[in-house]
Order: C-alpha cells, then structure tokens, then sequence
C-alpha cells in the first residue's frame, strides 16, 4: 500500500493543454490591432455621417464621409488627381533626398570633427529655433516662386532634423570602444568606419523618420504660398470655393503617404536598433 502510495505521488498529474478560449477569443487576439483599428475609425466616420445626415452641422462646412468617399471615386476617375499627386511627390522626392544626403554627410563631419562640429552646431541650432516660414520670403527673393523655391522649403525642414540626429549619434559612441580599438593600433578611418558609423545609423533613421513627415509639411507649405498644382494646391483651391469634400480627399492622400513612409522607415529603423545594441552591448 505503501509503495502504491509513493508511486502514485511520484507519477506527474497530466494537465489538460489550455484551449486558447473560444474560436472567436482566439480571432480576436490575432486580430487586436486590427479590430480596434477598425473600431476607432468608425467611432469617428458613422457619428460624422449622423452629425451631417440630420443637418447638426452644414455640410458646406464639414462635408461627410459620404461624399469625400464620392469625391475619391470622381477625383480618381477624371485622371487629373495623379497630375496632383505626382506634382507634390516630385518636390518631396528632389527636397527629402538631396537634404537627407548632405544632412547625414554634414551630420557625420560635425560629429566626427571637432572642430567642425564648433562651426557647425551653432548655425544648425539657429535654423532649427527659426521657424521654417520665416525664411519664405528670402527663398522668394532668390529662387522666385517656382519649383526651386519650394524644394528649397523642403530642404530646410529636412537638412535640420537629419544633421542633428547624426551628430547625436557620432557623439554617442561610447569611448571605452574607441579606446580598445586605439589600443590595437587601429586607424581613425577604421575606427570611423567599423565602429562610429555603425552605432549612428539607427539614429540616422530616426532623423530621416521624422524628416520624412517634416517634408510632407514643407511641401503643404510651399504649395499654399505658391503652385497651381500639388496637393496642397488642391487643399488651397477646394477650400477657398468651399468645396470641403476635396479639401478631405487632399488630406487623406497627404496622411496616407505620411503613415505609410513612416510606418517603412519605422521598421527599418527597428532593424537598426539591435545592430546598436551589438555595437553598443
């Protein structure tokens, strides 16, 4: 009896594995993000429709979601939207990425230099004090209204946020790296190269993240000031002959780009962290 008994206290209880809940729980935390994602859409568009169905607000002022739905599909079938779109994607494209290449270029010399970094700084932390807008009506003397001056508004808020962050990044290095490559007689361009430009991409993608959606304002921006196409020209124009369901179709197409660019930079920029955590561990 008493073996029976020590055996049966020794013989592991079998549980039965958890089921994961319901077949519906289960949909459900797969599918959180999107649910909710969803749910909070509609939370805002079906009272937005209820608000402008029973006249609680003038459609002239605030369209619904209805007929901005309907101004997409009309906008996208005349063809004459992608004239807007790619006028708008030009200036961002010419803007972001001649910014981003002497951005990280200067970024890595006022790092990397000391000396450079003295010159540098002071000047890259004045612009970035400054508003942008304020410096539209030098652009305007120099480049006039056409496509250079509003590459050049691009260019500010961009440049700005890609050298600093670069800078930040050069200057985080950790020093006792520096120190044991030094101590095995490696050259100041291997140091830079195998360590210092490591350890500053992920902060490289964090400036080009944010520079991104800068760039987005910048073209808003210049386009507003002057254009007879773009994006922000069609905001401009639909708002002043009150034609609220474009100004919508203007704004959703810009937030769209915005999302999406910095959802792909986001997870690029995510890759690049663990690499600093190597560099860095």
């Amino acid at each position: 009896m008493t073996a029976m008994t020590d055996a049966a206290a020794e013989t592991p209880i079998k549980r039965r594995p958890r089921s994961g809940g319901t077949g519906l729980g289960r949909f459900y935390a797969e599918h959180q993000r999107l649910i909710l994602g969803v749910a909070g859409i509609l939370m805002v568009l079906v009272p937005w429709e209820l608000v402008v169905r029973f006249g609680l607000v003038k459609e002239i002022l605030i369209s619904s979601p209805t007929a901005v739905a309907e101004s997409f599909v009309t906008e996208f079938a005349r063809g004459d939207i992608w004239r807007h779109i790619w006028a708008s994607g030009r200036v961002w494209l010419v803007g972001y990425g001649l910014a981003s290449v002497l951005g990280i270029l200067l970024g890595l010399a006022a790092g990397w230099y000391r000396r450079a970094g003295l010159i540098t700084v002071p000047w890259l932390n004045f612009v970035y004090a400054a508003p942008d807008l304020a410096f539209v009506p030098i652009f305007i003397l120099w480049f006039g209204l056409g496509f250079t001056f509003k590459v050049w508004v691009v260019f500010l808020g961009v440049i700005i946020y890609v050298s600093l962050n670069t800078i930040a990044g050069v200057q985080a290095t950790e020093n006792r790296y520096l120190a044991v490559a030094r101590t095995y007689g490696a050259s100041r361009l291997m140091v830079f190269r195998s360590i210092v430009l490591p350890g500053s991409i992920p902060y490289i993608m964090t400036g080009l993240r944010i520079a991104s959606g800068r760039a987005i304002v910048g073209v808003v921006g210049a386009e507003f000031i002057s254009s007879n196409e773009g994006l922000g020209f069609l905001i401009s124009i639909s708002g002043t002959t009150l034609q609220t369901s474009r100004v919508f179709v203007g704004i959703i197409l810009l937030a769209a780009f915005g999302v999406i660019l910095n959802e792909i930079l986001g997870r690029i920029e995510r890759r690049f962290e663990a690499w600093r955590r190597e560099v860095h561990a």
